[in-house]
């Protein structure tokens, strides 16, 4: 037997993929084939094709660029009203917003969880739209006057009729006395997933916050200990989780961006004297454009378990003084009895167990180091809308013989957990319901299964109980998988 084979309870992932793409049309099985794979130990990368086109009528579980700029990127900025521009459809649908946690009082001062739309109708798909949303800006100041900003999330028949949303954006900005109106080319058939509109929308904080800030001079006093939490959307609280570590250690975080986070954040950011990247997806691009152009370093971070936890404390801390360094050195001591109390009740519970992965952003390489403080094994992993560097990171936390999978389908991923039989999936909404009804224990690793948050050492507490109740939970024993 092979060192894959062992690997995954004697299900070799190679013959695997080959039984999976014999199901498809040879045209599709071809394509789909460079999306699959079997990672190598000490490969730098995991051999598969990513951001690539989906095939079409292949059930996909990728999002658009609307959704990786409004859901994503710009959603969770609570004191910014953010107008879902086009038919209601896609406002109606962005209504299931994510759970980026935030301090303020809805309606008035913060608006995260309210969903405003210009509501296209057909009339205004013939005539356009312009005349109309300038007068929703109005309404918007109306209603709602201690907004610090609007942004207009285009959808697709903006761009498909020409709407010139940048023009009306600088008029009402102008007669607002230079209000910050970001327009947001980020209609839905750009690129070929989500991945698009967080690029798009980065550009946009770089063209519409950064590059008129000076404007506004926004008063502020810097530290030499400034950074920004770049990439954490505070899903059940994950950003404030990880400030208070930052802050434990000497650090003073002036922005997070952007769960939680405000205008005046964003325009601070330039000011920091690192910014600390979670979500490297979403948000590398804005990071790269502060290197170049403000002279910010960044660094990768990762505070799902306390291997990781600590190892980025370090990190970050190696970017500072003495001072920042022995705080780092303090608040992993503060916290190792707890971790040790989690660790001698979850692992012997946990010890061995394997899990499949499948979801967007950083979740299916970050998390990986958490299960391992566990005893647990990841045994395969793959992106919605993952870049090749992404894959590439991923290497450093996977070990040989992992199924990696590219933007899988509906159909693939279920035959992988059918075959291997992991003992839990962490994977997003769409998949939850079919894999419960196969029997196999599952976790919501988009939003934490409406718990959290993960990150942090008291988030590390969390995510132990949640995996334990998963799996252990004995109502898998009165479910019937469908191949039993």
């Amino acid at each position: 037997m092979s060192a894959v084979a062992e690997r995954i309870d004697e299900v070799n992932p190679e013959e695997l993929i080959k039984e999976v793409l014999e199901a498809y049309p040879e045209k599709t099985a071809k394509r789909r084939a460079k999306h699959l794979g079997v990672y190598e130990e000490g490969k730098a990368d995991c051999g598969v094709k990513s951001n690539i086109k989906s095939i079409p009528g292949v059930m996909t579980i990728r999002g658009c660029a609307y959704a990786g700029s409004k859901g994503v990127v710009w959603g969770p900025i609570k004191d910014m009203i953010h107008l879902s521009h086009g038919p209601v459809g896609c406002g109606q649908y962005s209504w299931a917003a994510r759970r980026n946690y935030y301090i303020g009082t809805t309606g008035v001062d913060t608006f995260v969880t309210m969903q405003f739309t210009s509501d296209f109708q057909e009339k205004d798909i013939v005539f356009g739209g312009d005349k109309k949303l300038a007068k929703i800006i109005d309404e918007i100041q109306d209603l709602f006057p201690l907004n610090h900003g609007i942004s207009i999330q285009s959808e697709c028949p903006i761009g498909l009729i020409g709407d010139d949303i940048e023009a009306v954006s600088k008029n009402k900005s102008k007669e607002y006395g230079g209000k910050t109106i970001v327009p947001v080319r980020c209609e839905g058939f750009r690129g070929v997933s989500q991945s698009l509109g967080h690029h798009i929308a980065n550009d946009a904080i770089r063209d519409w916050v950064f590059d008129k800030a000076g404007e506004r001079s926004p008063t502020f006093e810097p530290s030499p200990y400034d950074v920004a939490i770049i990439g954490d959307y505070n899903i059940g609280g994950d950003a404030w989780a990880s400030r208070i570590l930052l802050e434990e250690m000497g650090l003073r975080v002036i922005a997070q961006w952007s769960g939680d986070g405000t205008l005046a954040e964003l325009e601070n950011t330039p000011k920091a004297k690192l910014n600390v990247l979670h979500c490297y997806r979403s948000m590398n691009y804005i990071s790269r454009h502060m290197e170049e152009k403000y002279g910010i370093p960044w660094v990768e971070y990762n505070f799902f378990g306390p291997t990781k936890i600590a190892e980025s404390l370090r990190t970050i801390a190696s970017f500072f003084d003495d001072h920042i360094k022995e705080g780092a050195e303090r608040v992993i001591a503060k916290y190792q009895p707890m971790v040790d109390a989690v660790i001698a009740k979850f692992r012997p519970r946990l010890e061995g167990k394997k899990v499949m992965l499948y979801v967007g952003g950083l979740r299916p390489r970050h998390v990986i180091g958490a299960y391992e403080d566990l005893g647990m094994e990841v045994v395969g992993t793959g992106y919605e809308f993952g870049h090749n560097d992404d894959y590439q990171r991923t290497t450093h936390d996977i070990k040989g013989g992992t199924l990696i999978y590219d933007d899988v389908t509906e159909f693939e991923l279920e035959r992988f957990v059918e075959k291997i039989r992991p003992d839990l999936v962490g994977s997003g909404i769409k998949e939850k319901y079919v894999f419960q009804k196969m029997g196999v224990p599952f976790r919501q690793m988009h939003s934490w299964d409406y718990s959290g948050p993960y990150h942090g050492y008291d988030g590390f507490a969390i995510f132990a109980r949640d995996m334990d109740m998963a799996i252990n939970n004995p109502v898998w024993n009165r479910t019937k998988a469908p191949w039993l």
